[in-house]
C-alpha cells in the first residue's frame, strides 16, 4: 500500500463520479452562488461535489441524473420510516386540513407526549423542540438551574447537535458552557474526575452509543459509572438518545438497564418532520411549568401539527416496540455478516455499532473511543463511499450505515456483496489484518 496508489485510485473514483453526474454538478455550481459551498448542512458535503437527490420512495433514492440507489443512510437515522410512507403522509395531510399554525395548544401534541412517555419509561414528563440540538441545549439549561451549578461533563467524540460537538476539547462552533471533556469508555477516569469536581458538576451528558464519531458503543461499566457518579455528587445524568432511542424497543439505555435523570430525543420520532424533545424526572421538568416554574421555554414550531401528527402515526402504526426490536435484530445480523466477511478476507476492516446503526472502520483492534480511529486513512472511507455509489448504494462518506423499515433483504445482500467486491478491487490498498 502506497500513498500514491491510494491517491491515484481516489482520483479515478472522482473522475468517474464527475463524468456520471453532470446534473448534480450543475446544481451544485448554481447553488454555490447563494449558499457557501452550496450548503446549509455541512455533513452533506463531500468532494468533488455532493449528489443532488431528486426523489425518494420506500428505501430507494434517485439523484438529479436519474440514478437509483438503495438508501443506506436514511437521513442520518431520522428516516427510519423510509420515504413517503402512506401512514405518515396521510397523517400530515389530515393535520394540515384543520390548519397549520393554530397559535395555541392543539389536539395532537398531548397524545404524542403520552405515547413517548409510555414508550420510554425514564421520561415522566417532556417538552417538544424543533431538533435534537435544541433538546440538548434545553436539557443542559434545566440541569444548570436545577442544581445551581455550572460545570458539564462531556466526552471526546461526543456529538449532541450543531452547537454541541467535542473532540479533545469543544469544537469552534460549540456553545461556551463550562465543559469538562473526558475520554469515552474510561470508567475509572470518569469516576475519579466526577468525584474530584463533584460540587461543581451540574450535568453529565453522554450518548449510550456515540453515533457521529463512528458508532462506538458505550461499555456497560462506563455508563454505570456515570450513573453512580452523578448520584453520588448530586449531578443530573443526561442521556442523548437522539440516535440511540431507535436501537431497542424502549431505547438503548433502557435495554442496558441504566436510568438517566433526563433524556433527549430527536430524528425519527417526528416521523420525518423537524423534531426534538427533552424530558425525564418530573421534579426537574416542573421548572418549565408556567403555573409554578421559573424557566421559560419558547419555540414557534415546537408543537407544530405536522410533526405532532407524523410522530404519533409513526410510533403507533409503524415503529412499534416490536418493529424496533425486529429492525435491531436485522442490523445485528447484517453487521455479523460483514465482520465475518472482513475476517475471512484477512483485511483490517470492521463494522462497529448496535442494532440498525453501524460504521465501517479500516482497522482490526477494538474501537473504544474516537482516539482509536486516528490511525485510519480517511481516503479509504472515500474510496468505499464511491465504490458503494457505483454499486447503486447510498451510504455516508464517513462509513456510516443506517437501516430503515422498508429496506428489503435483497438490498442487504447487495450491500454485503458490494463490500466483498470493494475488498477484491482494493485489496492492495487496504491494511492487512496481521
Amino acid at each position: 500500500m502506497t500513498d500514491a496508489a491510494i491517491d491515484h485510485a481516489l482520483a479515478e473514483a472522482h473522475r468517474r463520479f464527475i463524468d456520471s453526474n453532470p446534473a448534480s454538478r450543475r446544481q451544485f455550481e448554481e447553488q454555490a452562488r447563494y449558499m457557501p459551498g452550496a450548503n446549509s448542512r455541512s455533513v452533506l458535503f463531500y468532494a468533488p461535489f455532493p449528489l443532488t437527490i431528486a426523489k425518494g420512495e420506500g428505501a430507494a433514492l434517485w439523484d438529479a441524473d436519474g440514478h437509483r440507489y438503495a438508501d443506506f443512510i436514511a437521513e442520518y437515522t431520522a428516516g427510519v420510516y423510509g420515504h413517503s410512507a402512506p401512514e405518515i403522509r396521510d397523517a400530515v395531510i389530515e393535520a394540515m386540513q384543520s390548519g397549520i399554525n393554530l397559535t395555541g395548544h392543539n389536539l395532537l401534541e398531548g397524545r404524542l407526549a403520552k405515547t413517548i412517555c409510555e414508550r420510554f419509561p425514564q421520561i415522566e414528563q417532556l417538552r417538544f423542540t424543533n431538533s435534537g440540538t435544541e433538546a440538548n441545549l434545553m436539557a443542559l439549561t434545566a440541569a444548570l438551574h436545577f442544581t445551581g451549578r455550572r460545570k458539564i461533563v462531556v466526552f471526546s467524540g461526543g456529538y449532541h447537535g450543531g452547537v454541541l460537538g467535542f473532540g479533545a476539547k469543544p469544537l469552534p462552533t460549540t456553545v461556551p458552557f463550562d465543559f469538562l471533556v473526558l475520554p469515552y469508555n474510561d470508567a475509572q477516569l470518569a469516576s475519579e474526575q466526577i468525584a474530584k469536581h463533584g460540587p461543581e458538576i451540574a450535568a453529565i451528558l453522554a450518548e449510550p452509543m456515540q453515533g457521529a464519531s463512528g458508532c462506538i458503543p458505550g461499555r456497560l461499566d462506563f455508563l454505570q459509572a456515570l450513573r453512580d457518579g452523578a448520584t453520588k455528587v448530586g449531578a443530573l445524568l443526561i442521556f442523548d438518545e437522539v440516535m440511540t432511542s431507535r436501537l431497542a424497543p424502549n431505547g438503548l439505555a433502557d435495554k442496558l438497564g441504566i436510568r438517566s435523570d433526563l433524556t433527549t430525543l430527536g430524528k425519527y420520532i417526528g416521523g420525518g418532520m423537524s423534531f426534538g424533545a427533552f424530558g425525564g424526572r418530573s421534579d426537574v421538568m416542573a421548572q418549565f411549568d408556567p403555573r409554578t416554574g421559573s424557566l421559560s421555554h419558547s419555540g414557534t414550531f415546537n408543537n407544530n401539527v405536522m410533526t405532532m401528527a407524523a410522530g404519533y402515526a409513526g410510533l403507533t402504526k409503524l415503529f412499534t416496540p416490536e418493529a424496533a426490536g425486529a429492525l435491531a435484530e436485522r442490523g445485528e445480523a447484517m453487521r455479523a455478516r460483514l465482520n465475518a466477511l472482513c475476517t475471512k478476507e484477512g483485511v483490517a476492516m470492521q463494522f462497529t455499532g448496535v442494532g440498525s446503526l453501524m460504521n465501517a472502520h479500516f482497522l482490526r483492534r477494538e474501537v473504544r473511543r474516537v482516539d482509536d480511529l486516528a490511525v485510519v486513512d480517511g481516503r479509504l472511507r472515500q474510496l468505499l463511499f464511491f465504490h458503494l455509489l457505483s454499486q447503486g448504494i447510498y451510504a455516508s462518506p464517513r462509513g456510516f450505515v443506517v437501516l430503515s423499515l422498508p429496506l428489503p433483504d435483497a438490498d442487504i445482500d447487495r450491500f454485503v456483496a458490494a463490500i466483498g467486491s470493494f475488498i477484491g478491487e482494493c485489496r492492495a490498498l487496504l491494511p492487512s489484518a496481521e
